[in-house]
């Protein structure tokens, strides 16, 4: 949009010339628009890509270990994520010894963290999207350890995230995660409200825009142009679809 924009008044104000810089400045700002400003630069999405991934494995090492095991189900869980990434035999060994890193109790995350956000940090929705993958590794066994939640907190600190906006998120996504299927009864409409991060006293409006905030978050492209790997993005797409059906729920008893 924005391009058709800047090629349309620069060719009126400067001509052929002006229309080309405007061309220029319209697509790098429709660019932004899309992909935020982590996606500027497509050249360092190769890298991302690898940081992300580093990142995530050696982290849901520390996640699984933090109760002090590592059970069967988190293991799965690893398993199924290296399986839909589709990663060849070296590339999955590979994995697996960031896995293992950081399962090691005397790792230390923080240069771990540090680098993810020297290459990651100025993607809002990298950031938000190793958060969930970690908050949903944490449910892999179907306990939520107190160990694991403190692990969750320190690592959302250590990315910028303060204590009321990460608790936000982790409220959403536990809500995303289990409120579907449920009887459209008083408990799933209260856990709908959580999944999209507001209450039954926000306006209509506000439920709206809350619901295309996280939807926006969750795009594809978005999360392509920013780093994610083109193979990760089924998450995502899930996560969209709890959010769709808890919209669809709100909207529903709101007669809207």
């Amino acid at each position: 949009m924005f391009k058709l924009i800047g090629f349309i008044f620069g060719f009126w104000y400067f001509g052929i010339l002006g229309a080309l810089f405007g061309l220029f400045m319209g697509s790098f700002i429709d660019r932004v628009r899309v992909y935020g400003s982590g996606g500027m630069n497509p050249l360092q999405n190769t890298l991302r890509q690898a940081v992300f991934i580093e990142t995530l494995f050696i982290l849901m090492g520390k996640m699984a270990k933090a109760d002090g095991r590592v059970s069967k189900d988190e293991i799965s869980h690893v398993e199924q994520l290296m399986q839909k990434l589709n990663m060849t035999e070296g590339h999955r060994l590979q994995a697996i010894a960031m896995f293992k890193q950081g399962t090691d109790p005397a790792f230390d995350i923080q240069a771990t963290c540090s680098r993810f956000m020297d290459i990651c940090g100025q993607t809002r929705n990298l950031k938000q999207m190793l958060l969930v993958y970690l908050m949903v590794m944490a449910l892999a066994d179907g306990h939520f350890h107190p160990a694991e939640q403190a692990l969750l907190a320190d690592i959302a600190s250590r990315l910028g995230y303060d204590q009321a906006t990460y608790q936000r998120l982790l409220d959403m996504v536990l809500n995303q995660s289990h409120f579907s299927g449920k009887p459209a009864s008083e408990m799933a409409l209260e856990d709908a409200y959580k999944a999209l991060g507001v209450t039954k006293d926000n306006t209509d409006q506000e439920i709206k825009r809350a619901y295309r905030k996280l939807m926006s978050q969750y795009h594809p492209d978005k999360l392509i142009g920013q780093g994610m790997p083109e193979n990760m993005i089924a998450m995502a797409t899930e996560q969209a679809k709890e959010i769709q059906l808890a919209h669809d729920l709100i909207k529903k008893s709101r007669n809207i």
